[in-house]
């Protein structure tokens, strides 16, 4: 049995993704830290180490498909077998933080393979590719889904905004998930931060409200749920996906979301996961209006009242 057999789940390898700033980073962390697991983070990230996967990103959420894959599928699967490129990273280093990045990564690679763990891909760049995901490198796929307004508010707070051109440049994307928002993406200029957010957040979760129907492989997890009640939010994770909740994945979800920890991270480490989980689930609250959150609840349609009822808003 090899590490992608999709009819062994218990070896699969396995795909984290949903929107960037929907918990990704804390939801991969977490199934990793049992032991069962290599956390190998962001291989479709266009700055991703040539090292980890040595295909070329071009745009944001790259789109990959029976049409394209011959440019990703041959370095995928030598990503998911877990071989890394050494001499391919070394030839690209060009700092000390660099090196340093190679030497975590070539030890997550090498100790991945000597204990015999599954790759876990986390990577939200690759939300609307999981089903070739799950098809052609037999992934088991979490996806995770933040609270619209929540989403919003945190690409505020961190102004990240977001360039639609990297979608509408991925014809591919565009035919298979995306026309139908085509004129609302070109217009997207028009307004701010938070109405790009709105819309990102519904071109995202149209796409994975469509294929999570179909591929029994994809989980769908909130992030909210799993604050609220980490320890059996995950547990059902670890279930999902043929992995031990062990003492290990216990502590550290523990640690992780503890009410004495950081109620959100500081701007100068936005990737941190340990926090008081349950206390930030509401944060949104306080940094958008009422006429903002409305705003964002008319952005997102029936699609926001699936996922999220009125009462939650």
């Amino acid at each position: 049995m090899t590490r992608t057999d999709p009819h062994n789940p218990g070896r699969a390898t396995i795909l984290v993704t949903g929107a960037h700033r929907t918990g990704t980073t804390w939801v991969g962390k977490m199934l990793a830290a049992g032991g069962e697991a290599a956390y190998i983070n962001e291989p479709l990230n266009r700055w991703h180490r040539p090292g980890v996967m040595h295909a070329p990103i071009r745009h944001w959420y790259t789109y990959i498909c029976p049409d394209n894959e011959g440019e990703f599928l041959p370095a995928l699967r030598q990503t998911a077998a877990l071989r890394y490129h050494a001499w391919t990273e070394l030839k690209s280093l060009r700092s000390s933080k660099d090196l340093l990045r190679m030497g975590r990564d070539w030890g997550i690679f090498t100790r991945g393979r000597i204990l015999n763990q599954r790759a876990l891909l986390k990577d939200p760049f690759a939300v609307f590719s999981a089903p070739w995901f799950a098809q052609r490198l037999g992934c088991q796929v979490v996806v995770t889904v933040r609270h619209p307004a929540a989403f919003s508010s945190s690409l505020r707070r961190l102004d990240w905004d977001f360039d639609f051109q990297d979608l509408l440049n991925q014809p591919l994307l565009m035919r298979d998930w995306l026309e139908p928002f085509r004129a609302e993406m070109e217009n997207s200029a028009r307004g701010d931060i938070l109405t790009r957010g709105a819309l990102l957040w519904r071109l995202v979760y149209q796409a994975v409200e469509t294929y999570a129907a179909q591929i029994p492989c994809v989980r769908i997890v909130r992030h909210e749920d799993l604050a609220a009640d980490p320890q059996a939010g995950f547990q059902g994770l670890y279930e999902f996906l043929g992995l031990r909740f062990n003492p290990a994945a216990r502590q550290a979800v523990y640690r992780s979301s503890a009410a004495g920890n950081p109620q959100e991270p500081p701007r100068s480490n936005i990737h941190a996961f340990r926090l008081d989980s349950r206390a930030s689930i509401s944060h949104w609250r306080r940094r958008l209006t009422s006429e903002e959150i409305q705003r964002i609840w008319s952005l997102t349609g029936d699609l926001a009242g699936r996922l999220y009822p009125q009462e939650t808003w």
